[in-house]
């Protein structure tokens, strides 16, 4: 079993940067791989971003390349996800997920936290 939760979230104007954190608890965190994903109102939940155990490979979605950064650190079991130059549509509550395998797939993460809210204003 793995526990995760957020925190980090909250308003920011567009053009703004926030940092996300996902404290892990449990089994050893260095073990899976870790994803960030997020859902709009009225909308599917989206791929973000996902980094391998070892951090040696991550995975981001076209619309935050250049824009995010994932990173770990395995010491501290602590996923983050670096946010910047921030756009309304970036608004949703962020989650975080593991799994064994560095996937995009939702559905193949095992564990989630609760989610954390951003909200960018225009």
């Amino acid at each position: 079993q793995v526990q995760l939760v957020e925190s980090g979230g909250g308003l920011v104007q567009a053009g703004g940067s926030l940092r996300l954190s996902c404290a892990a608890s449990g089994r050893t965190f260095s073990a899976y791989a870790m994803g960030w994903f997020r859902q709009a109102p009225g909308r599917e939940r989206e791929f973000v971003a996902a980094i391998s155990g070892s951090a040696s490979s991550s995975l981001y979605a076209d619309s935050v390349k250049g824009r995010f950064t994932i990173s770990r650190d395995n010491a501290k079991n602590t996923l983050y996800l670096q946010m910047n130059s921030l756009k309304p549509e970036d608004t949703a509550v962020y989650s975080c997920a593991a799994d064994r395998i560095l996937t995009r797939r939702p559905e193949r993460y095992d564990y989630w936290g609760q989610g954390t809210q951003v909200t960018v204003s225009s």
